[in-house]
C-alpha cells in the first residue's frame, strides 16, 4: 500500500522582523500572509492537489493506524466533517487537541486525505475539546460518514479474520447489514476475546479501503461488550 501523494506547496511569508534594504532607511516589517481557513467539509469538496488549511480537534491520535496505513498521521474533525491527515512523521498528537493543518487534498485506496508538505504545517493551537461520535447503523457507514468519528452497536457475525501483519478484521451487524471493523496492530486491541454472537459497541474512525467502507477503532476502549439485550 505504499503510495506517492500529490503535493502542492503553499507560499507563506513569515514574520521575519525588521529589514533594511539600504543603510539609513526606516526598517520595514515583512508581514505574515493571511491564510484562508476552510471548514473540513469545504476542504473535502476541493479537487485533488488543492492546498487547503483547516482547523479542528484531533479524533484519532498520531500513528495508531501505521500497521495498515503505513502512515503516522492522525484524524481531525470539526462540525462540518472529518479527514485523515497523512504524515510520515509522528507528531505525538492526542485526542482532543486543537490543531491547524495545511496540506494538499489527496486520496489513497479511496480514502480522502490532507497531506502536509512538512511537519511545521501542523500547528498545535490553544485549547482542547471533545468530539462526540456519530451514532449510526452499521449499513450507514459509507461516503457520508467517511473521516468522522462514528459509533455502532451490533453483533459480531463471524470469527475474527486475521490480516497480519496489518491487523485483524471483525464483521459487526446491527440487523441493517454488516460493516467491517479493522483493528490495526498499533492500537493494542486484543481480538482474542472477541467471538461470534457477542454484542459490542464499536467507536472509531470511519474509513475506506478500496471497494468497502470500515470502522477503524483507535484503542481498547473503542470496542466494548454490551450486556443489554436487543
Amino acid at each position: 500500500m505504499s503510495y506517492r501523494a500529490p503535493i502542492a506547496l503553499l507560499a507563506v511569508t513569515l514574520l521575519l522582523g525588521p529589514v533594511c534594504s539600504r543603510a539609513g532607511e526606516t526598517p520595514a516589517v515583512i508581514q505574515s500572509a493571511q491564510v484562508e481557513v476552510l471548514s473540513v467539509g469545504e476542504a473535502r469538496s476541493k479537487a485533488l492537489g488543492t492546498t487547503v488549511t483547516v482547523e479542528g480537534l484531533v479524533t484519532t491520535p498520531s500513528g495508531v493506524f501505521n500497521s495498515s496505513f503505513f502512515d503516522r498521521g492522525f484524524a481531525v474533525q470539526d462540525r462540518s466533517g472529518g479527514v485523515f491527515v497523512s504524515m510520515q512523521f509522528d507528531m505525538g498528537l492526542k485526542v482532543g487537541q486543537r490543531v491547524r493543518v495545511t496540506g494538499a487534498i489527496s486520496s489513497r485506496t479511496g480514502l480522502l486525505l490532507i497531506v502536509p508538505v512538512h511537519p511545521n504545517e501542523v500547528q498545535i493551537l490553544a485549547g482542547k475539546g471533545e468530539t462526540k461520535s456519530l451514532e449510526a447503523a452499521t449499513r450507514a457507514i459509507g461516503e457520508a460518514t467517511e473521516g468522522k468519528l462514528v459509533e455502532v452497536v451490533g453483533r459480531i457475525t463471524q470469527p475474527v479474520v486475521t490480516d497480519l501483519p496489518y491487523g485483524n478484521k471483525l464483521f459487526v451487524d446491527d440487523g441493517s447489514g454488516p460493516v467491517v471493523v479493522y483493528v490495526n496492530l498499533d492500537t493494542g486491541i486484543d481480538v482474542l476475546s472477541l467471538a461470534p454472537g457477542q454484542r459490542v459497541r464499536v467507536t472509531g474512525f470511519s474509513s475506506q479501503y478500496e471497494d468497502h467502507y470500515e470502522i477503524d477503532p483507535r484503542s481498547p476502549r473503542d470496542i466494548r461488550g454490551v450486556v443489554k439485550r436487543d
